[in-house]
C-alpha cells in the first residue's frame, strides 16, 4: 500500500477528498516524526508504539574486502503492535 491507496481509503471511510486525506497523514505522520526526533515516544492504543533505541557502536566487516571496521553508534525507530493490531494479523 502506498500513500495515495491509504489516503483513497482514509477518505472513503471519512467521507473527505483525497487531499484532505493526504493531507492529515502527512500530519500525522509529521506529529510521530517530530516526537521521535526529540526522543519521546509514541503510543497509539489498539495500534502499536513509536520509541527510539540506540544502537551500540560494534563491530563489523567490510562485505567488499572483508577487512573488519566499526560500526558507529546510532540511534533507530522501533515500533512494537498493540494487541489489537496483533490480533487482526
Amino acid at each position: 500500500m502506498n500513500m495515495s491507496e491509504l489516503a483513497k481509503g482514509v477518505a472513503t471511510a471519512t467521507g473527505s477528498s483525497e487531499a484532505d486525506a493526504k493531507k492529515a497523514i502527512t500530519a500525522v505522520f509529521d506529529q510521530i516524526a517530530d516526537a521521535a526526533a526529540k526522543g519521546d515516544e509514541v503510543s497509539i492504543p489498539g495500534f502499536g508504539k513509536f520509541a527510539v533505541k540506540d544502537r551500540p557502536e560494534r563491530q563489523g566487516r567490510n562485505p567488499a574486502t572483508g577487512e573488519a571496521m566499526t560500526i558507529a553508534a546510532s540511534k533507530k525507530v522501533s515500533f512494537t503492535a498493540a494487541k489489537g493490531l496483533k490480533d487482526k494479523l
